[in-house]
């Protein structure tokens, strides 16, 4: 009883040298590099009295806070390029809008162009006119008042009323008695009562 008591003994001394023996081996190949027994083996070890490595988080990342830092930076450049397009917009259109108000104020000068034209050609048509009767009455009192009746009824009623007025204008101007009413005495009743009646409804 005592020889088997001896044996089973031994055998156990066996057990524990061969596990101490391969925990030795393990931890020595660990020591070299060759496998991680002290992350594996960390609960078995800490009983040991064999302290393991603090573990690092995403240990392969150890550039965490940089990358988080130009993410920010990434982030805040997106808001920024978000507000110039933004910006850039508002410019178009205000651009826009300047050139259609340019392009409106163009048109009206252009038209205030052409009436000004219009209005100038009139003007001279009227200073051509009123020089042209000018003379025609010149030309008309210095004749004999009959020569000058009978070309004056050749003519239209309104060039004759015109030439007329004009020659009533130039008789005050100089101060003189208008021959216009002698004219009108010479013409045939008819023509110069139509005459007459014309000048009057229209100063």
């Amino acid at each position: 009883m005592a020889g088997a008591t001896g044996a089973g003994f031994r055998i156990l001394l066996l057990i524990l040298l061969i596990v101490l023996l391969f925990l030795g081996g393990l931890l020595w190949f660990d020591y070299l590099g060759l496998v991680d027994v002290r992350g594996k083996f960390a609960p078995v070890l800490s009983l040991v009295g064999v302290s393991t490595p603090e573990k690092i988080e995403n240990a392969e990342d150890l550039l965490l806070l940089e990358k988080a830092r130009i993410k920010k930076q990434v982030a805040a450049l997106d808001l920024r390029e978000e507000s110039l397009n933004k910006r850039e917009e508002e410019v178009l259109t205000k651009e826009n809008e300047i050139k259609e108000k340019v392009e409106t104020l163009d048109e009206r000068e252009k038209a205030l162009e052409e009436k000004e034209k219009s209005f100038n050609e009139r003007a001279k048509e009227y200073e051509n006119r009123d020089k042209n009767l000018r003379q025609a009455s010149a030309y008309y009192t210095g004749m004999p008042p009959e020569a000058a009746v009978s070309q004056l009824l050749e003519m239209e009623d309104q060039d004759i009323i015109d030439i007329l007025r004009v020659t009533e204008v130039l008789a005050r101007e100089a101060g003189t008695d208008s021959i216009v009413s002698y004219w009108l005495s010479l013409m045939p009743s008819d023509r110069a009562a139509v005459i007459s009646r014309k000048m009057i409804k229209k100063p």
